[in-house]
This record gives structure tokens, sequence and C-alpha cells, in this order.
């Protein structure tokens, strides 16, 4: 299992690579408050910020971020990532998801994790895809749960967010035996 960037095709969303052309799309279509439950501060919000950010995305170890890319318009709408690989145990995690307001409980999520679980299941042979948020976003908490997922639990205390807050982080996951119904309950909600 090798963990590398590549673009993933759908019906309505691409999961793309994330350069530093998307930031204009990006600065123009995210809510400020996409960035509020993130570990870090917000980017400057100018396009220069947004670019500088991308690159930060790049820096982080491990981390391989894709832009959310809308099929009808071409246009960067938000960005999720692999990251913390678990390669010799056949894991790997999905995070730092944003999408614009606009799009928020429409196709985009449902396809964008249906992309990247089915290329981690099917293609990297994962046995296990973990999501976290954090536990103040009762939105994020919902959206994941409304994949599929199964909430495993809270860990405590985990990060060190903005402002030295302490973030408990709420854990789900989909297992490879699980993947078959998860993946049939995704493919229905973009009919």
């Amino acid at each position: 299992m090798q963990l590398q960037p590549i673009t993933l095709r759908g019906r309505f969303v691409d999961m793309v690579p994330l350069t530093e052309a998307h930031a204009p799309d990006l600065l123009r279509h995210t809510a400020r408050d996409s960035f509020t439950y993130f570990k870090h501060d917000d980017p400057e919000w100018t396009v220069e910020g947004i670019r500088k950010f991308i690159g930060e995305c790049h820096a982080f170890p491990g981390r391989v971020p894709f832009a959310t890319v809308l099929r009808s318009t071409g246009e960067a709408i938000g960005s999720s990532s692999y990251y913390v690989a678990d390669l010799p145990n056949r894991g790997i995690e999905i995070g730092w998801t944003w999408i614009a307001s606009a799009h928020r409980g429409t196709r985009v999520n449902p396809e964008s994790k249906l992309l990247m679980m089915k290329h981690a299941f099917e293609a990297l042979d994962c046995v296990r895809v973990q999501l976290k948020c954090d536990a103040r976003n009762v939105r994020s908490a919902a959206a994941i749960a409304k994949l599929g997922a199964v909430r495993e639990g809270v860990l405590r205390r985990h990060v060190i967010v903005r402002e030295g807050h302490f973030r408990d982080s709420i854990v789900f996951s989909v297992l490879k035996e699980e993947w078959p119904h998860v993946k049939e309950g995704l493919e229905k909600r973009l009919v």
C-alpha cells in the first residue's frame, strides 16, 4: 500500500491533488467559519494567504490533500485529505475536510467520501478508514455519522488547538467488512 497524490473522478465532484492554482476558487467559495475547528489559526483571507495555507497542507507529514472540484463548473469548493496513514496495519484517516457552505448537505460530501473510501478500500487495500472531528463540531459529527461510519468514542484532551484549548476528538471508522454496506448507502445518496 502506497499513499500518493491521485485524481479520483466522480459524477458530481472530482477529488484532485490540491495545488496553489485552487487558491482563488477556495477563497471565493470558502466561508470563514470553515476553519473554526481546525488545529491552526485561520489562513490570511487573501489569495496569497490561501496559497500559503495550501503549502502548509503539503508540508504536513504524511498528508495527501485534495481539492474538491465541481464537475459542472471546474471550481474548487473545498478540500479533504488522507493523512495519518498506518500503512503496516492497512489503515488510513480522512480529514481536514471543509466544504463551501452553499454545498453542505448536498451530494458533495457523500460523493467525495465515497471516492476517497473506495480508493482506500479497493485500491490501497485498507482494512480501516478513520475519521475524527472536534467534539464541539456538531455539524461535522452528524455528517460523518450520516456517511455510515461507526462512532467509536471520544479521545479526551486529544490535541491542543487555538488559544491553548484542549480539543476532545470524536473518532469514527469504517471497516473493510462494513464497506459494501456503507458504499451502497453513499451511492443511494447520489441518485
